[in-house]
């Protein structure tokens, strides 16, 4: 069961990072509720919170999600990849949402931002695969077992 919970952990927030990532490198899912996207609206506002130079930060972070959650998905460098999204909503929470406390904006009020709870939630599964690993069903838990057993083989070999 573990291993199946794992998985859905990965896929979940695979899909959320993907989501924000594509937004912020392609524009992807643009609209009136999300709000512009591409690389050049994201670096206005890493510009706007004073993360510069704003273009060479929106490239970072659009990386960081789209790249890191590709690998988490897939469970390739998945420790690095959660790490690398931990340091990105870490500087977001710091720079943009601390400001609004502690809550989402649920009732879309003018002039008010969100505040870090989804940041939270997603700090801790991503802390949730670091300290878990990826698990089994995936292509680091996939290498280590690979790793283990020629470990055990040369083991075998010379006790023989």
């Amino acid at each position: 069961m573990t291993e199946i919970g794992l998985i859905l952990l990965r896929v979940a927030l695979s899909v959320v990072l993907v989501a924000h990532g594509a937004h912020k490198l392609f524009g992807m899912w643009g609209g009136p509720a999300v709000g512009p996207g591409g690389l050049d609206q994201t670096a206005l506002q890493f510009t706007a919170m004073q993360l510069e130079p704003g273009f060479l930060m929106a490239v970072l972070a659009g990386l960081i999600q789209f790249a890191g959650g590709l690998l988490i998905g897939v469970g390739f460098l998945t420790r690095y990849a959660a790490a690398a999204a931990i340091g990105y909503l870490a500087i977001g929470a710091w720079k943009e949402h601390l400001q609004w406390g502690f809550f989402l904006n649920w009732v879309n009020a003018p002039g008010r931002g969100q505040g870090i709870e989804y940041n939270l939630v997603l700090a801790a599964a991503l802390g949730c695969l670091i300290l878990a690993g990826p698990g089994d069903w995936s292509i680091d838990g996939s290498r280590a077992s690979r790793a283990a057993s020629r470990a055990a083989g040369r083991a075998r070999l010379r006790r023989g």
